[in-house]
């Protein structure tokens, strides 16, 4: 049975044992990050590295008025759930393979980017958008790619 541990924003993500081999992979519940999930984890299985999963969220930005929240409302707790939701949903079980989530309030490429430092292989989803569209909207991948701290591999929706 596999290992899951989850750290918060404070801590180091991943850099618990120093020289330990980390693959990290991006996810935000699309189809595209599932098949970037379950990819990093045969290949960290095959490998011996630790996965380290990722996951950002951030408050929408309006212009006017300030939306009010319910007072109860837990965008990290909400985060956490859908990522954990995820790996469980991916991965089940994975014997032998050590898996940590980290989820923290941040722009997705820049939580990406600060977990690729020191890491074997930064995995991340393509929502498919096209040419166009990704010069409009950017893309946190195509992000990713130019600035990474490690080798980078993008994943389209296998399905």
């Amino acid at each position: 049975m596999g290992t899951m541990a989850k750290q918060g924003a404070a801590g180091e993500p991943g850099r618990e044992a120093e020289g330990e081999h980390r693959i990290v992979v991006g996810v935000d519940g699309s189809p595209s990050s599932r098949s970037a999930l379950a990819w990093a984890a045969r290949q960290a299985a095959m490998t011996g590295a630790a996965l380290e999963v990722v996951g950002a969220w951030g408050y929408p930005v309006y212009f006017g008025t300030t939306p009010v929240w319910p007072s109860d409302f837990d965008p990290q707790a909400v985060a956490e759930g859908s990522i954990r939701q995820a790996v469980e949903e991916v991965l089940g079980t994975h014997p032998a393979l050590v898996v940590r989530t980290t989820v923290r309030e941040a722009d997705a490429s820049i939580a990406l980017l600060e977990a690729s430092e020191g890491a074997d292989l930064l995995v991340l989803g393509s929502r498919g958008h096209g040419a166009f569209t990704g010069m409009l909207l950017g893309s946190v991948s195509q992000h990713c790619v130019t600035h990474a701290h490690c080798p980078v591999v993008v994943m389209r929706d296998t399905h």
